[in-house]
């Protein structure tokens, strides 16, 4: 039972983790990742779809993206949604491929981004915390409905706090990392 306890936050934490991972690897560095547009929608034929469906995206050198649509006709429907996301970037169509060139970015955008980092990792961290506190509610309720000793209790509240640690521990090497990686020139 407690150990279903432990798995379930450690599951639901993962999860948070993860979205944290996907929320910085859309984040702009200045080098070039696929991530960065891969999950931009794209109009086609009426329904939202991600890009990195209709196109190859690879990393032709190391400040410029290379998309190569699998079909054609949705090169113009790209471009547009290129141009209307908020990633600063002007598209190159050349009739077939859209190549998009990654400015440098300035020194006053990446404290910017560095505090979009922070700010994307206290929003992971205040998960956790309201993780951590439906656990310990639920080994609460274990206790009061006599499933579980008082004893029990204690060491899973204390079993659940060491993951929270764990975790916290990992969402802060995470967010250094891509703040190492923003600061870089």
């Amino acid at each position: 039972m407690l150990s279903d306890v432990y798995q379930e936050t450690e599951e639901r934490m993962d999860k948070a983790i993860n979205i944290l991972v996907q929320e910085l690897n859309t984040i702009r560095t200045g080098r070039a990742n696929p991530s960065l547009v891969e999950l931009l929608p794209i109009e086609y034929y009426g329904t939202q779809t991600p890009l990195q469906e209709l196109a190859s995206i690879s990393v032709p050198e190391s400040r410029s993206l290379l998309i190569r649509p699998y079909d054609a006709s949705s090169l113009k429907n790209i471009e547009k949604a290129i141009l209307k996301s908020d990633l600063g970037l002007m598209p190159n169509n050349d009739g077939e491929n859209i190549r998009l060139v990654l400015p440098t970015p300035t020194e006053e955008r990446r404290l910017e981004l560095v505090k979009v980092v922070s700010i994307k990792a206290e929003d992971s961290r205040i998960a956790i915390r309201n993780i951590r506190r439906e656990s310990i509610r639920n080994l609460r309720d274990f206790e009061d409905e006599k499933m579980i000793p008082e004893d029990d209790l204690h060491r899973g509240e204390e079993k659940v706090q060491e993951i929270i640690d764990t975790y916290t521990q990992k969402i802060d090497t995470i967010c250094e990392r891509k703040e190492e990686e923003i600061m870089e020139v």
